[in-house]
């Protein structure tokens, strides 16, 4: 078994070069194997147990499995987070939306950084990776993290664990807070929340209509904004002084977002693009 032969087995789906790139990060995270191995011919000397193994990671990628689920890892801003099916795959995209946080709460004397821990709401936390992620690089904050997925808030929870941050985590529908959550006050709130309307399912990847789960993918294409809509009412009832809200949105509706948090009071409202220019991410601050 040569390099060239595991990364044939997978051009029926990915072009020659995602191919490569996809049993490179095999063979270096699951045996050790590096570049520099390849090229010198290490993969023919796996030992027998490890060839199988492989042989079992490649069958799977052959069946369109995200190769993020295949490790059960996917890194982060610079971290290794668990991921399974039961969760969205971190994006790089949404690395953009915690540096904007921290860009704004971490200079030095900030104006909008309180004497007391920033208290940091994540809605809809899946893997955990946007809440750990400002629990680590956040100064002087105290983060929640919601789902409404109990799978979810386990992996969450070995995140959390791995990293050995304080995240407080809770089961709560964003669509219907509970009395509890109400009670609370948060300075920011933050959300990647589903935002794939489903007549937008034909034009997606096979291996993420297979594995990554629904209900943190689509929403009625009737109610685009539906998620956005009850965060910000939410924030509405429980945001300190100069509350904010940072979103990642489909950039086909982020003038939506736009215009009904403008509609319900938000003001210094912006947007701003991701790593290939599309307009990606909005900031509200509460009226």
């Amino acid at each position: 078994m040569t390099y060239q032969d595991l990364w044939h087995r997978l051009t029926p789906l990915y072009d020659d070069k995602e191919a490569q790139a996809i049993v490179r990060l095999v063979l270096e995270v699951q045996f050790g194997i590096t570049l520099t191995d390849i090229y010198t011919g290490k993969v023919n000397e796996l030992s027998r147990n490890e060839v199988e193994e492989l042989d079992k990671i490649i069958s799977r990628l052959e069946r369109s499995e995200p190769v993020q689920y295949v490790l059960g890892r996917e890194t982060f801003c610079g971290r290794a987070f668990h991921v399974a099916p039961g969760v969205l795959i971190p994006r790089p995209e949404t690395e953009i939306l915690c540096r904007w946080i921290e860009e704004d709460y971490n200079r030095p004397y900030c104006a909008l950084q309180p004497p007391v821990p920033l208290q940091v709401l994540d809605v809809g936390t899946g893997s955990g990776c946007i809440a750990v992620t400002l629990a680590s690089d956040l100064r002087n904050s105290a983060v929640t993290a919601w789902d409404i997925s109990g799978d979810a808030l386990l992996i969450a929870r070995e995140n959390v664990h791995q990293w050995q941050v304080r995240v407080e985590l809770k089961m709560e529908d964003a669509l219907h807070p509970s009395a509890s959550a109400m009670q609370q006050q948060f300075d920011v709130i933050v959300s990647n929340p589903p935002y794939i309307c489903e007549k937008e399912r034909t034009a997606m990847a096979k291996n993420v209509l297979a594995y990554e789960p629904e209900t943190a993918l689509f929403v009625p294409d009737d109610d685009p904004l539906r998620f956005y809509r009850a965060i910000a009412e939410y924030g509405l009832q429980v945001f300190s002084e100069e509350g904010t809200l940072y979103f990642e949105t489909n950039p086909i509706y982020i003038n939506k977002v736009k215009e009904m948090l403008s509609c319900l009071g938000y003001k210094q409202i912006e947007q701003r693009e991701d790593q290939f220019g599309k307009l990606r991410f909005i900031k509200a601050i509460r009226p």
